[in-house]
């Protein structure tokens, strides 16, 4: 018969994801959510709670990806109710400022500028600056390590998170590539198919890229030894490796620590103690 050791080794681990704050991090379980915060006060303050989830999904393709990724957006004013110390990723005058600036180019682009894949893919590049000036400024990209180093230090029971890579190939930066590629191919596809699409035509056919995308994501990471998941991943590990995310400091790291506690124990996994370094 096994000994105790034995079976805390035969549980598997929890997949987790997460998001970046600006002065801490959301980390995501299979059913709740925990996020940890550092206030200026200097202290750090955690909460946490259980998911929305909608049922009955998981097996159609194209849906079941909008759908969560819809659930973790339904997470982020749970958070920000819980703690209200919380900064999210866009709250900020510039970024703001940014968004609204890159929705009207767009807007303006389509209506002025001849329809084609070179203005699609214009507006595509116009649509990344407000994640490019969210990541420039603030501690954003350092908790974006944080999220990473954390996660991976669980994942493979690494004695100190500061020494896991602050890249990760389960990050949503991979969604870049297929994403671009789908809402190009969509755009194409709508603009053969309508004389003038409307609002409602071209946000069907983000939602559809979006789906696509996450399928592509997913596939990428079942396959991960592939040629074509490691082309597929290139982008974004780029991305991350030269702009969305930094090294994090010691207490940005006790920050993880404290989020990844906290989701290890609402996730009711007494098998793994959550005294690893994230």
């Amino acid at each position: 018969m096994p000994d105790g050791d034995d079976e805390q080794d035969d549980v598997p681990k929890l997949r987790l994801g997460g998001m970046a704050l600006r002065n801490g991090l959301l980390v995501h379980g299979p059913s709740h959510w925990a996020a940890a915060v550092r206030r200026r006060d200097g202290t750090i303050q955690t909460a946490s709670g259980r998911k929305p989830r909608l049922k009955g999904v998981d097996k159609v393709a194209g849906v079941r990806g909008v759908v969560r990724l819809g659930e973790a957006m339904l997470v982020i004013p749970l958070v920000k109710r819980a703690l209200p110390a919380a900064k999210l990723p866009f709250q900020d005058a510039r970024v703001l400022g940014t968004m609204a600036a890159a929705a009207a180019g767009g807007r303006v682009m389509r209506g002025t500028m001849r329809s084609g894949l070179r203005t699609e893919s214009a507006i595509a590049a116009v649509s990344l600056l407000p994640s490019l000036i969210a990541l420039r400024g603030g501690d954003l990209a350092e908790y974006h390590g944080v999220e990473h180093k954390a996660i991976a230090a669980y994942e493979t029971d690494a004695a100190d998170a500061a020494d896991a890579a602050k890249e990760h190939d389960r990050c949503g930066s991979h969604l870049m590539a297929p994403l671009l590629a789908s809402n190009l191919a969509g755009a194409a596809l709508l603009r053969h198919t309508l004389r003038r699409p409307g609002p409602v035509a071209q946000m069907a056919v983000s939602i559809a890229s979006l789906g696509v995308a996450v399928e592509v994501f997913v596939w990428s990471e079942r396959h991960a030894a592939s040629a074509t998941a490691r082309i597929l991943r290139k982008p974004g590990h780029e991305l991350q490796r030269l702009l969305g995310t930094r090294e994090p400091s010691e207490a940005q790291l006790e920050v993880g620590r404290a989020a990844l506690a906290e989701i290890l124990r609402v996730e009711a996994r007494p098998s793994e103690h959550p005294s690893t370094p994230a």
